[in-house]
């Protein structure tokens, strides 16, 4: 499915020779998959979820993501907590930067609303649950 999606990037121009290669190899999003302005309110967030749990597959519904995306952190992108848990889907800091790079999302901030949506959106659908977010899932 993966191969099939980059694919179709490069058919439609979206990408161009060296990006594809690089995105095939790295497994990095493409920054017109799901491209919402999350930084413009809540119901940008709300969309941006919707896209990412629809692309992806999440389990349950994307109803059920943006569910505990708001049970997690209000839907606030900036949201912070002492025990070092941080962003909409409330990741620990200290792990990010792996689950970033591994749901190629490298070099982006836990604090990035997309970054933050599609690292756990991918994250729950490899698991296929809501597990790691226990208390709201």
């Amino acid at each position: 499915m993966r191969r099939a999606f980059v694919a179709a990037l490069a058919s439609a121009s979206l990408l161009a020779p060296a990006q594809l290669a690089v995105a095939q190899e790295a497994q990095i999003v493409p920054l017109r998959v799901c491209d919402f302005d999350w930084r413009e309110g809540t119901w940008q967030v709300k969309q941006l979820i919707r896209c990412a749990a629809a692309r992806w597959n999440s389990p349950g519904t994307p109803r059920q993501a943006i569910r505990v995306a708001r049970c997690e952190s209000n839907l606030n992108p900036s949201a912070y907590n002492s025990g070092g848990y941080a962003g909409l889907f409330q990741h620990a800091t200290r792990y990010w930067p792996g689950r970033a790079g591994r749901w190629g999302q490298d070099d982006r901030s836990v604090f990035n609303g997309r970054a933050n949506v599609i690292v756990s959106i991918r994250m729950a659908h490899a698991y296929g649950s809501w597990g790691a977010w226990s208390g709201c899932g």
